[in-house]
């Protein structure tokens, strides 16, 4: 099959496609003599294998490495469950940064009627936000 109806048949833009074969993620496709790529059914598997580790938030180098080991008919489970839990901790670790942002939030919303009304407050400026530069509260 043609680049356009691979891409039709997993979901992508031909573009994508050039890409991972210009990374690597898709071996160099067969040419015809008029220098169209084509596609086999395992292309398709591929890069349906390659949607599916994306949507466990999976980077494509990630995934390079889980093809190479794939490749090398060695499965690729332990490093795929290593990933995934170094994913889960940055997931917790921003998950944490946005609920400390946010009570900083609630924080300063609490204190908005008291900081508008300071009268050292520069008329074209918003007290809050002057406020957070110069007390350096808000951090993600």
């Amino acid at each position: 099959m043609r680049i356009g109806e691979l891409a039709r048949k997993v979901g992508v833009n031909t573009k994508t496609l050039r890409y991972y074969e210009s990374i690597g993620l898709l071996p160099a496709a067969e040419r015809t003599s008029a220098g169209y790529r084509v596609y086999g059914p395992g292309d398709a598997d591929r890069v349906g294998f390659i949607k599916a580790a994306q949507r466990l938030g999976m980077r494509l180098d990630e995934i390079a490495e889980v093809l190479a080991l794939r490749d090398a008919d060695k499965r690729p489970c332990s490093y795929v469950r290593g990933v995934l839990h170094e994913h889960v901790t940055d997931i917790d670790n921003r998950i944490a940064d946005l609920q400390r942002l946010r009570q900083q939030l609630l924080d300063l919303d609490a204190r908005a009627d008291q900081l508008a009304s300071d009268p050292s407050a520069a008329p074209a400026s918003c007290p809050l936000i002057d406020h957070v530069r110069h007390q350096g509260q808000v951090r993600t």
